[in-house]
């Protein structure tokens, strides 16, 4: 069976080995802070001779000894951030463009398939409240983007919202197509 030691000793252990290593690293810095003159060495030894330091040879990139005049040209030196291969990224070619707007529910129905069943006008702030078949409601404002030709919102009105298609036809024209949602009159 482990015997388990007091913490009252634990702790006075610590406290002894922290005083002692104190009172060793204090003893060794007792000195005035003067080099000696001489070191002592046996009388039969003799002293090592002490050579001069070797003159550096100054680079031939730092020239002169003035601060002022010494700089660097780093006109010639590769830049270490570069990527050593550059590539341009591509636009998504216009098929995934129309194959990611899809995916959203609102871009997968004809716009004249959609219910208007609410407007807020507040001059550019301007909201409507659409339905698509299924029933989900989708807020639109204007330069919203909905059905499947990627009708863009261009006025929303009290009573209607016009969305403006653009299509090419087959001689390349762009055609600008102009529908209407419009709220159901009341009863």
């Amino acid at each position: 069976m482990k015997k388990n030691l007091p913490r009252n000793s634990t702790i006075r252990f610590w406290l002894a080995l922290f005083a002692l290593s104190s009172a060793c690293l204090i003893s060794g810095c007792t000195g005035n802070g003067k080099q000696p003159d001489k070191i002592a060495t046996p009388a039969g030894a003799v002293a090592p001779k002490v050579l001069p330091a070797p003159q550096l040879q100054i680079s031939s990139a730092v020239s002169g000894n003035n601060a002022a005049e010494m700089h660097f040209d780093f006109s010639s030196k590769k830049d270490p951030f570069k990527p050593f291969v550059e590539t341009k990224p591509s636009p998504p070619p216009a098929a995934a463009r129309t194959e990611r707007k899809a995916s959203l529910p609102i871009h997968s129905y004809d716009v004249r398939q959609f219910k208007l069943i609410g407007v807020v006008t507040d001059g550019e702030n301007s909201r409507a409240m659409v339905t698509d078949p299924s029933g989900k409601g989708y807020v639109l404002r204007i330069g919203s983007i909905i059905g499947r030709n990627e009708g863009r919102v261009s006025t929303i009105a009290r009573s209607r919202v016009e969305i403006v298609e653009q299509s090419k036809d087959d001689k390349g024209r762009v055609r600008k197509k102009r529908i209407s949602i419009t709220l159901p009159r009341k009863e």
